[in-house]
């Protein structure tokens, strides 16, 4: 596994956005937020979206005001990898 997909943070945004399509970014702390039923950090945040951003994982594009993120090539396959490797242990 990535050592990019090793921070829960970091998964959760990546697991977000390949389930929402191409979701703002502000879309995405929200739902991430949702999960933890916690409020996260705004510079913590952007600090994540910038570490997939530099490793390839996800792209940000502009769309008026919003940055929407999606999910690379490289980051679909690492996230599928990461899901297969926790089916291995809750499927026995």
């Amino acid at each position: 596994m990535s050592k990019w997909l090793a921070s829960g943070l970091r998964r959760d945004v990546c697991v977000v956005v390949a389930g929402e399509g191409s979701p703002t970014q502000q879309s995405v702390k929200r739902a991430v937020e949702r999960k933890h039923d916690d409020r996260i950090d705004p510079q913590r945040f952007v600090g994540v979206i910038r570490k997939l951003e530099s490793a390839g994982i996800i792209e940000r594009e502009r769309d008026g005001l919003h940055d929407r993120l999606l999910l690379t090539d490289a980051g679909q396959r690492r996230l599928r990898e990461h899901h297969a490797w926790v089916a291995d242990y809750l499927d026995d």
